[in-house]
């Protein structure tokens, strides 16, 4: 309810939002906005993929992996899109196997699906 300036929870009552405009559009930055809620969800399936695909390929993916996404908003001729980037570190994976791992998660990921060919994802390896 409310927009970015409500509150968001899910059906079952597990999880609920209080949501804000971030301060640079205007927002008290009080809650959090879809941007970060997006970046959330899409940073926890990008893992969840890469960790699909590793274990195909028989490839241990650390303990220590981790994603740090970042998710902005900007404008295009026809209203605003999003700008997404992933910053994946697999430490201790042979640099070019860490790639090809993204590589092929970014193919199966369901966010990456669903963004694909409407929104440039940027995925670095770190």
């Amino acid at each position: 309810t409310g927009g970015r300036e409500g509150a968001s929870k899910t059906a079952d009552g597990k999880f609920e939002v209080k949501l804000d405009k971030p301060v640079e559009m205007g927002g008290k930055g009080d809650g959090v906005n879809p941007e970060q809620l997006f970046a959330v969800g899409y940073s926890a399936c990008f893992l969840g993929a890469l960790k699909y695909v590793a274990g195909q390929a028989k490839v241990a993916v650390p303990a220590d992996a981790s994603i740090t996404a970042r998710v902005a908003i900007g404008t295009i001729p026809t209203g605003f899109a999003l700008q997404i980037e992933l910053k994946i570190n697999l430490p201790g994976v042979d640099p070019a196997v860490a790639q090809d791992l993204i590589n092929k998660a970014h193919v199966v990921c369901p966010y990456s699906n669903a963004t694909r060919g409407n929104v440039d994802v940027t995925l670095t390896l770190v």
